[in-house]
């Protein structure tokens, strides 16, 4: 099981900086990356995940990791309708079965 994060309000950096949208979409990149990069060490992708986020959340506060987790969202979405329409599919159809425990 992998630790939760605490990012309630307590949290959030008094003049935390709001992420620029390019940093946003490296530190989702780099989350992304972390977990791919290794086929033979899935924990090591993980764990360098989560150094990513701690990260984000330490520069940038819980609004920055936030921006971060929409990132991550939209390309999500994007990738799964790319996927669904070469299968002729819905993409929430296909994101209800990728998602489904």
């Amino acid at each position: 099981m992998v630790p939760g994060m605490n990012v309630d309000e307590s949290d959030e950096r008094p003049g935390a900086p709001f992420p620029s949208p390019p940093q946003v979409r490296r530190r989702a990149y780099e989350s992304v990356h972390a977990v791919l990069s290794d086929d033979h060490n899935h924990e090591g992708g993980v764990e360098e995940t989560w150094a990513v986020a701690t990260a984000t959340l330490a520069e940038c506060g819980a609004v920055g990791l936030a921006a971060v987790a929409v990132e991550l969202s939209l390309q999500l979405a994007l990738a799964l309708e790319r996927i669904a329409n070469q299968q002729h599919l819905a993409a929430v159809d296909l994101v209800e079965v990728w998602f489904v425990d």
